[in-house]
Parts: C-alpha cells; structure tokens; sequence
C-alpha cells in the first residue's frame, strides 16, 4: 500500500483528515504520544498535559534562592501595561 506524509501547524488540519479518512477509507498513523493527548476546556482555554519527559535541573540554578514570589514577578512582567 502507498503511504504518504503531511505536516502539519495547526492540530484542526489533523481533525479534517480524520474525518475524511472515514469517507474515503485511508488510515492515519500518529505517534503514540500524539494518541495519547489528553486535553480539557477551562473558560474556553484548552489545558493540555504537560510533558514529563523534560529536564527542568538547569532551571534549578537560575530560580533558587532568588526570594521571588507570584506578586512580584507579576508586578515586574506586566508593567509596559500600566499607563
């Protein structure tokens, strides 16, 4: 059987496919972690799972004992917003 790859940006392209491979009978392989997303709807805002797989170790260096706090790093981020 033929095959073909398509890359893709926006996950909606995925969707169409799907759906048309159910009228014009081809099958779609994804990778197993793409199955397996796992995605739910908070005010409207897709929350997708987080990748556990990722080495967050060098991150420790730069954020540790720096006595940072939500408030702060809040006030420091959105200050180009205040007039």
């Amino acid at each position: 059987m033929p095959e073909l790859v398509i890359k893709y940006k926006d996950k909606r392209t995925l969707n169409v496919l799907m759906d048309l491979s159910k009228y014009f009978y081809f099958s779609i392989s994804a990778p197993k972690s793409m199955k397996e997303e796992k995605s739910f709807l908070i005010n409207g805002v897709a929350i997708l799972s987080g990748n556990s797989t990722l080495d967050t170790s060098e991150l420790e260096a730069i954020f540790s004992n720096k006595n940072l706090d939500a408030k702060t790093l809040r006030e420091k981020a959105w200050q180009g917003l205040k007039n």
